[in-house]
């Protein structure tokens, strides 16, 4: 999937460099957690980010069958990552999505490997 078919769902996106989205819910517990941290990996120029309220957008969740949140979707240049990123042995990022909370240094880990 490249970030041009989400403009159906009011998705626009850089179609060059990493770019995350963030699939969370007001209501989350690990989705607060996690978006201050990749609000610093913004800030820092280490990817782009986009928030996304799964309330307020119920289709996205749909296309990518989100279940849990928070859902990292990531993307290089445009398109969706069609590999999986594992760190120590355990895969993270399943084809480009991520289900779950992490830190700082694991995001760290999977930007580098994107």
């Amino acid at each position: 999937m490249n970030i041009a078919e989400l403009s159906k769902y009011e998705i626009e996106g850089p179609k060059e460099g990493k770019l995350i989205i963030d699939i969370y819910t007001e209501w989350c517990g690990p989705c607060k957690y996690v978006s201050p941290v990749l609000e610093k990996l913004r800030d820092e120029g280490l990817i782009n980010l986009i928030q996304v309220d799964l309330d307020q957008n119920r289709p996205l969740g749909q296309v990518f069958g989100i279940t849990a949140i928070p859902t990292l979707l990531f993307f290089k240049d445009g398109q969706l990552l069609e590999k999986n990123i594992q760190l120590d042995g355990q895969i993270l990022v399943q084809n480009g999505i991520m289900i779950g909370a992490a830190g700082e240094l694991i995001l760290r880990k999977i930007i580098e490997q994107m």
